[in-house]
């Protein structure tokens, strides 16, 4: 499954602090949990990640080793190929 996550850092001097932690310990994912690619808005205040994975509680499990510092929303997306195959029979 697809996940975007939405990643809340309100601002540089956050953002700073996650940078910081990332380049000192990586990513932090459980074994599982797959990184595709992210996003940030230019003034750092959303990070958006699209994260894959089969079990969604991975995503709980990463996210408690950020949320001291970032919060989180997560939403199950599907690929524009995906949506168009299931939308499919409806046209």
């Amino acid at each position: 499954m697809l996940f975007m996550v939405i990643e809340h850092f309100g601002g540089r001097e956050r953002a700073a602090a996650v940078y910081r932690r990332f380049r000192e310990r990586g990513r932090m994912a459980p074994e599982g949990l797959r990184y595709v690619g992210s996003w940030v808005e230019p003034d750092f205040g959303r990070c958006f990640q699209l994260m894959e994975c089969e079990d969604p509680s991975l995503l709980r499990e990463w996210a408690a080793r950020w949320e001291d510092i970032v919060g989180f929303e997560f939403v199950p997306v599907v690929t524009s190929a995906e949506a168009a195959e299931a939308i499919a029979p409806m046209l």
